[in-house]
């Protein structure tokens, strides 16, 4: 087997700009026979990468809409609603979820935590149109709460946490 990436069949490469399904079954059946010469590498690489971009975002994303939630829920006590509730237990499902498949994920978990929390600052001030100097410039609550499923349910059943 070479050990350098050959170039696949123009067929292949092209199928990937007109039939994007098509190709991901077609280098799925390649892989799975083993005929690596066929194979568009080039844009398998990159498909794999984008997977991994995928998650990232996913999770950010996810981290900043239960953020800005459970702002919400502490800062607007008075509005608080099942829907609220259920998006702090969707999110955090979906958060603990991410984080079992790919543990890997947890040291970006970890790094973009302060950085969801002020975007998540901005979300809940303009939701709530409350003053962002409502919310805590840094987090009142640890990134390891935030994925605690005890924290969590403590906080939608407002016991004191």
């Amino acid at each position: 087997m070479n050990t350098h990436l050959q170039q696949a069949p123009i067929e292949n490469q092209e199928l990937y700009e007109q039939d994007y399904y098509l190709w991901i079954v077609t280098t799925t059946n390649l892989l799975r026979d083993r005929r690596w010469e066929e194979i568009d590498f080039e844009h398998l690489i990159e498909e794999i990468k984008d997977m991994g971009k995928d998650k990232q975002r996913e999770l950010k994303s996810r981290l900043v809409v239960l953020l800005m939630h459970i702002l919400k829920y502490q800062y607007q006590i008075e509005k608080r609603s099942s829907s609220w509730i259920s998006t702090i237990l969707e999110q955090s499902d979906q958060i603990e979820y991410l984080l079992e498949d790919s543990p890997s994920l947890k040291p970006y978990y970890l790094e973009i935590f302060k950085q969801c929390y002020s975007k998540a600052i901005r979300n809940a001030s303009a939701e709530t149109k409350l003053s962002v100097n409502t919310f805590p410039n840094e987090s009142p609550f640890s990134p390891e709460d935030v994925i605690n499923p005890d924290f969590i349910f403590s906080l939608v059943n407002q016991v004191e946490i």
